[in-house]
């Protein structure tokens, strides 16, 4: 198994069922229902120095869902172009989130989801197997789907672990 597949499975495996685009209704709601409920003073918390704001991580998880969605809409069409890759930590230090409410940030996340949700559903067999290079690595459109869903489970579960147990304390 290569670096890339480990990758990619670490994220493949959170997913609770086999039923990746009903689970991608359901991350989508709790995390829309999570980052909806949160008073402005835990939106800007950062759970240590460097890491970031529960504000950057939902920002970081709408523009993942972008790329990953982008991935696959060219590779569903069969574009074989080339993709590059992305840096999430150089996209991370060009949030300015300051003056933006969370509330904003979910409605963003939510129809980025939607859109997602809308793409993935009505693709037939053939354009979810299709597959395409990305960032040196090949991938096909339904594990680009079935990444949305993982990568979001992933942060909320990082969200779980380390920055709610200091909400007590704010």
């Amino acid at each position: 198994m290569t670096d890339f597949q480990k990758y990619i499975e670490r994220y493949l495996n959170l997913i609770p069922s086999g039923k990746w685009l009903e689970e991608m209704v359901n991350s989508g709601e709790e995390t829309h229902l999570f980052f909806s409920q949160l008073m402005p003073e835990q939106a800007n918390f950062a759970y240590a120095p460097g890491k970031w704001t529960l504000k950057e991580v939902l920002q970081h998880l709408i523009d993942a869902e972008k790329i990953f969605a982008y991935r696959a809409l060219r590779f569903s069409r069969q574009d074989k172009t080339v993709l590059p890759g992305w840096d999430e930590e150089a996209y991370g230090k060009t949030y300015d989130l300051s003056e933006r409410p969370v509330a904003s940030i979910a409605e963003e996340y939510m129809a980025v989801r939607k859109s997602s949700l809308l793409f993935f559903q009505f693709l037939n067999a053939e354009q979810r197997a299709q597959t395409g290079i990305a960032n040196g690595n090949e991938i096909s459109v339904e594990t680009l789907g079935k990444l949305i869903v993982g990568h979001n489970i992933h942060h909320m579960n990082v969200v779980k672990e380390r920055y709610l147990p200091h909400f007590e304390n704010l």
